[in-house]
């Protein structure tokens, strides 16, 4: 699974938050409305520039378009926690130790997080 960008995150983390499927248009004001709200000075995305990022990552396997209306709407493929859960296992299955890997990342849980493992390993 491909890492994503600054840009690529922002439209990701839009997209996670909106899941009816939403355009680059509103997607590009929704941007440069939190860009706004951080109190960020920076030019407004051109539409083009959106359109570019929903582009890869729909080839990212990230994003899917709805082809049946004009303009296009944009939704997300998978959610956060799944999204999240995907990159987890791909890290892990990328260690040579799987092990050692699980063991300092159950060292670094908090007890509720703890908890909520065991509860979720009983299952």
């Amino acid at each position: 699974m491909a890492t994503l960008g600054d840009l690529e995150r922002a439209v990701m983390d839009l997209l996670w938050e909106h899941p009816e499927a939403i355009t680059a248009n509103t997607l590009r004001d929704l941007l440069s409305q939190r860009t706004s709200d951080a109190g960020l000075d920076s030019r407004p995305l051109a539409v083009t520039t959106v359109l570019t990022v929903l582009s890869r990552l729909e080839k990212k396997g990230l994003v899917e378009r709805e082809r049946s209306s004009r303009p296009h709407r944009y939704r997300s493929v998978t959610s956060r926690a799944e999204h999240t859960a995907e990159l987890m296992l791909e890290v892990l299955g990328s260690a040579p130790d799987r092990e050692a890997v699980l063991a300092r990342f159950i060292g670094t849980v908090s007890d509720g997080e703890a908890d909520t493992l065991r509860k979720l390993l009983g299952r």
